[in-house]
């Protein structure tokens, strides 16, 4: 059960991704109040929450019962991941003229896809597979998941530190490189979707 407990973690946590979540973060809330800021990171986490227990409960229930692959339901994550990614790279500016942001952060992208990723999703739903897991084992895997987010929210509400540091500039230039970043994560979901990836890697 302890070799279990450790695979989850570590499947979790390299799917969730808590640092370039936090990177992300910072970048996106760089004009953020601590007040908002704050707020923003539970809501993130609290939505991210939902989503991944959500696959856990009825996630492969639900796409089987759609007839959608997860493959699909990756490639589909990766197209929207790279559409945001090419926005924050050739954006002025996270947020309009007001100030406020054009709509709420903390579920898009913030929640989904960045911390409940396609990734995220897929691998909570296989390593919780009905047909090969107990209740007891799923359940063990779910409370090992929101240990990983528990550990992200506590790096999102320190990321208001790192903006103090950078400044704005810091944070502008921060955005741009995750959003090249995100491009690049969002291409690779969706050629590992379409097994593009191994091939790549063994030329």
């Amino acid at each position: 059960m302890t070799d279990k407990i450790l695979h989850d973690f570590l499947i979790i946590w390299a799917t969730i991704d808590p640092i370039g979540t936090m990177a992300l973060f910072a970048a996106l809330t760089a004009n953020l109040s601590a007040k908002e800021l704050k707020k923003t990171a539970y809501k993130t986490i609290l939505y991210a929450g939902l989503i991944l227990i959500g696959s856990i409960v009825v996630g492969q229930l639900l796409l089987g019962a759609m007839g959608i692959s997860l493959l699909s339901f990756q490639v589909a994550g990766g197209v929207i991941l790279f559409l945001f990614g090419l926005q924050m790279i050739f954006s002025n500016n996270i947020s309009d003229e007001t100030g406020e942001p054009r709509h709420d952060i903390a579920v898009f992208p913030l929640a989904i896809p960045a911390t409940a990723s396609p990734g995220a999703i897929l691998a909570v739903i296989l390593i919780t597979d009905n047909h090969t897991y107990s209740i007891v084992e799923q359940a063990i895997t779910t409370a090992t998941m929101l240990s990983v987010l528990l550990i992200t929210l506590l790096l999102l509400l320190f990321s208001g530190r790192i903006i103090r540091l950078i400044g704005l500039g810091g944070a502008s230039l921060l955005t741009r490189l995750m959003g090249m970043i995100l491009a690049a994560l969002s291409v690779e979901f969706i050629m590992e979707a379409l097994g593009v990836s191994k091939w790549v890697t063994t030329i």
